[in-house]
């Protein structure tokens, strides 16, 4: 039986925190890919496209050869290939908030969510030979009240730089949660149970060893 090389494709910290969590030894390589919402796309829908077109556009470019290196050997270019890809969006009257641009749009964008309840999609999408398998995690996230000063100083902080919605519920931004109803794996980035459920199905084991 065929190794199983595990590809998660994207740079972020978050998800590859989250894949160890579990114990699922990985590699990543991030896809290569315009994320953007079609005309007239759900939010669910977007979610969901997004991430099976990075887990297909890495598994792609890995069938191609483009990144297997030269030291990879020939025990890891015959193994069995499975590319993880996930997607994220915080949702608010039916709009996308995706990562902030600048300060004026973070600042923004918490000023929106500020004492409001949201929601959070996160899909989780596994692609090999045989195809694509796909789940879609719902979480809603309420943020209390939120001052100007208070905001301006935690985007100063750094951290909402790179988080869609311009706040991580893992950070330093968790003093603003609320409350949450759903998964929050899902709100970071990556919903382990429906990952799980995925990696399952695919005979990818979790609980396994780094070593």
């Amino acid at each position: 039986m065929r190794a199983t090389r595990l590809i998660l494709a994207s740079a972020s910290a978050r998800r590859t925190q989250l894949l160890t969590q579990i114990g699922v030894p990985h590699e990543v390589i991030p896809a290569r890919l315009i994320e953007q919402r079609e005309p007239g796309e759900s939010i669910e829908v977007c979610v969901q496209r997004l991430a099976e077109a990075k887990a297909q556009e890495v598994l792609g470019r890995l069938c191609a050869g483009a990144d297997a290196g030269a030291d990879a050997g020939a025990g890891a270019a015959a193994a069995r290939l499975v590319v993880l890809g996930a997607d994220t969006a915080v949702a608010i009257d039916g709009q996308m908030l995706g990562k902030p641009r600048d300060e004026r749009e973070a600042l923004a964008m918490l000023a929106r969510l500020s004492g409001r309840l949201h929601r959070v999609l996160c899909a989780v999408a596994l692609a090999e030979a045989g195809g694509v398998r796909s789940a879609l995690s719902i979480s809603e996230v309420r943020l209390r009240h939120i001052a100007p000063d208070e905001a301006a100083r935690y985007w100063a902080s750094g951290e909402p730089h790179d988080k869609a919605g311009a706040y991580a519920i893992q950070g330093l931004g968790a003093v603003f949660v609320q409350a949450l109803q759903g998964s929050y794996s899902g709100v970071m980035g990556l919903p382990l149970y429906e990952t799980g459920l995925l990696l399952e199905q695919a005979g990818v084991g979790v609980w396994e060893s780094e070593g």
